[in-house]
């Protein structure tokens, strides 16, 4: 989590930028328009509009182009800061549930803005609950949708975009959310493949569809298992190393904790080398790196490490092929390793007890990726299988949601 101070006001950014005198390095998209008023309410999609009672930012551009401006219902008027890190914040005037955030960005057709999305209870502590960037192909508003939650306030800090280090809104609406009654079991996610095919999983990074195929054989239980294979060369994505992937944007708040079960199977042939060939991850969503959360095999071990390269080998034990390997893994999400934790059983044996340790990076949210990276030197074709994931808020959840283990 990251605390943040209540502003009794607006701040105001410095007069030196602030002023709107001519300068040649402002560009000129970012200076306040002629105005020409719509007099119609601000459309959005997938998006019950609440009303803010109040809004306040960071800071404007000292000619006009205010906080305000983006509840006034006109595309025309905008609110616009200097600098990356710029915010602007919405009181929502008492707490309620929140699912997403509209916002039609000033000449949101010409540059793509990167930006995140906070939420809290108070106006003091604020926990991240969205990361991403605008389309670029539009000025009318986008909806950013992340997990229902309560809170009092929301914010949307930007770090520039595609053209300069301008935060331009034009018009912004918080999103009433839902929050789902909690099944019984308190399931929150199954990516089991019992629907026969890939639905359950968001998306793949994968050469063909026969490098990620739902199999009936083998299986450690229900009906279907994920067979991943990858090949020399295998690049989808044109990045380092070959792989064959496929993810879920499970974007974990940072503070939220979860447990997570599956299980993987490595072929009697799967090859022993010593480099890592990664089988599970839970990948940051920024570019770049080393995962915060990963299971990888080198040479004939299975590790788990935690913090990126070199991060810390928290538990590793002999590989063993052609064999149904259980994994229980418990994790809460923080970048702070006096909060985050994780805790492993692998089958059905305590082998990792809670241990504290940072499990996401400052500012970024996870997601999960499953199937089979590696390391681009390796030549021998690899097959991994992935069975039985579910995701829940409790041992018990994730126990009791399996089929029968074959």
């Amino acid at each position: 989590m990251k605390k943040t101070l209540l502003l009794v006001e607006t701040l105001f950014v410095l007069g030196a930028v602030g002023c709107g005198a001519a300068d040649g390095s402002l560009p000129d998209e970012d200076r306040t328009p002629a105005l020409e008023s719509s007099g119609e309410d601000l459309a959005t999609t997938s998006c019950t509009q609440l009303t803010p009672s109040s809004v306040k930012a960071s800071g404007d551009d000292g000619t006009g182009s205010v906080a305000a401006n983006t509840l006034d219902d006109l595309l025309t008027t905008r609110w616009s800061s200097l600098g990356k890190g710029q915010w602007i914040d919405y009181d929502l005037g008492a707490t309620k549930t929140v699912g997403a955030m509209a916002v039609a960005w000033h000449q949101g057709d010409t540059r793509v803005n990167t930006f995140t999305i906070s939420v809290s209870p108070d106006g003091y502590t604020y926990t991240q609950v969205y990361s991403g960037k605008s389309k670029g192909t539009t000025a009318a508003a986008e909806t950013y949708a992340f997990t229902a939650v309560s809170a009092r306030r929301i914010r949307v800090t930007v770090q520039g975009n595609t053209l300069n280090d301008w935060a331009s809104i034009s018009e912004a609406r918080p999103c009433a959310g839902t929050t789902p009654s909690p099944a019984p079991s308190g399931i929150v996610w199954r990516g089991d493949f019992e629907s026969g095919d890939r639905s359950q999983w968001d998306g793949t990074q994968m050469m063909s569809s026969d490098r990620l195929q739902v199999i009936p054989s083998p299986v450690r239980e229900g009906g279907y298992a994920l067979k991943a294979t990858v090949k020399q060369g295998d690049d989808p994505i044109n990045s380092s190393g070959n792989r064959n992937e496929i993810f879920k944007q499970t974007k974990e708040a940072a503070g939220s904790e979860y447990w997570y079960r599956w299980s993987t199977r490595f072929a009697s042939d799967f090859p022993s080398v010593n480099t890592w060939q990664l089988f599970t991850q839970w990948h940051h969503d920024g570019c770049c790196g080393s995962p915060p959360v990963e299971f990888y095999v080198y040479g004939e071990e299975m590790r788990l490490n935690i913090g990126g390269d070199p991060g810390v080998i928290v538990w590793k034990t002999p590989l063993v092929r052609n064999a149904w390997h259980d994994f229980i893994f418990h994790v809460k999400w923080s970048p702070n390793a006096t909060v985050g934790f994780v805790e492993l059983y692998y089958n059905g044996n305590l082998v990792l007890p809670k241990r504290y340790i940072a499990t996401q990076y400052s500012g970024q949210l996870n997601y999960l990726k499953i199937g089979l990276y590696r390391n681009d030197t390796v030549a021998p074709v690899g097959v991994v299988y992935h069975d039985g994931w579910v995701m829940g808020r409790s041992k018990a959840d994730v126990l009791d949601a399996n089929y029968q283990l074959k």
